[in-house]
């Protein structure tokens, strides 16, 4: 069975696009990609860090996993966009580091620069989440 899920508490899609927040298809979870963007007000400019950033896209992809019965824990892989790559991937581990603590049990991970991203943001996540026990 497919699910296809829409968070009203996550930072919702721009009028411009047309996408689920994540879909659910065989027991994984795939949630879209997620940019800095505050879910209580959206249309709010995007914070400078990319800390700020990152704090942000992690709230959107926590709050999407949870409100499909899923959790970060749960992650088996991770694809970040980063826009100043050598600058800001240090500053992005920071954040990112602390939601995958088990070093037994890391996402799968592809990290890759990009020239740009919607908003013009610094960064961009996006996830695959199994089911708890898998």
């Amino acid at each position: 069975m497919t699910r296809y899920i829409k968070v009203e508490s996550a930072a919702p899609s721009p009028r411009t696009a047309r996408y689920s927040h994540a879909v659910e298809f065989n027991g994984l979870l795939h949630i879209t990609g997620q940019l800095p963007i505050d879910p209580t007000q959206p249309d709010a400019a995007l914070p400078g860090t990319i800390g700020e950033q990152a704090d942000l896209v992690f709230l959107n992809l926590s709050t999407i996993a949870e409100e499909s019965e899923f959790s970060l824990s749960n992650c088996i892989f991770a694809r970040i966009y980063l826009r100043n790559f050598e600058q800001d991937y240090a500053g992005f581990n920071a954040v990112y580091d602390p939601y995958f603590p088990d070093a037994d049990r890391l996402p799968a991970r592809t990290t890759v620069g990009v020239a740009m991203l919607g908003r013009n943001a610094l960064v961009e996540v996006d996830l695959v989440v199994g089911q708890a026990g898998s």
